[in-house]
């Protein structure tokens, strides 16, 4: 009877252990995905600039919806005027500037999408790439090729 106990007991701890592992691993794999609250940081100041949240629906494709300005001189165009679609004359502020993109089979990579520069109106391919443990992200826009484009580091803020 009391090697039965031990059994069981032994059991029971694996199977505890093996379920902690398995909630770590998809922990782990959540934050190297691109969903979540991003900073972006101004190319040219260096300064953060925006606070961009992204999500994913059902069918796995991507949203990121500018939150927040984190500009400290307010910016003398708040709504996106040169854009030439749907979001022509619209605040930055709720602006989505993320539509598309997929994770690419078995990679660490999201491609597919578009982003657009509000600043410009110019929508660009994208790809989206976790880094440093998923608490950056690689965000490269470009035209044709990802050669032809140039990629921004973002910084996960939750």
């Amino acid at each position: 009877m009391k090697a039965s106990y031990l059994n069981r007991k032994n059991t029971m701890i694996k199977t505890a252990l093996t379920l902690s592992l398995g909630l770590l691993t998809l922990a782990a794999q959540a934050q190297m995905s691109p969903v979540g609250l991003w900073r972006s940081i101004d190319d040219e100041s260096k300064q953060p600039k925006a606070e961009i949240r992204i999500s994913q629906n059902a069918a796995g494709s991507l949203s990121g919806v500018v939150e927040k300005s984190l500009l400290t001189t307010p910016s003398a165009e708040t709504h996106c005027s040169l854009c030439t679609d749907d979001r022509k004359d619209k605040p930055k502020i709720g602006m989505e500037i993320i539509r598309g993109g997929q994770q690419g089979d078995g990679k660490m990579v999201w491609e597919g999408g578009k982003i657009l520069d509000p600043e410009n109106g110019k929508n660009y391919s994208l790809r989206l790439t976790p880094i440093d443990g998923g608490k950056k992200l690689e965000v490269r826009g470009y035209i044709g090729t990802p050669l032809l484009g140039r990629t921004q580091t973002w910084i996960r803020v939750q």
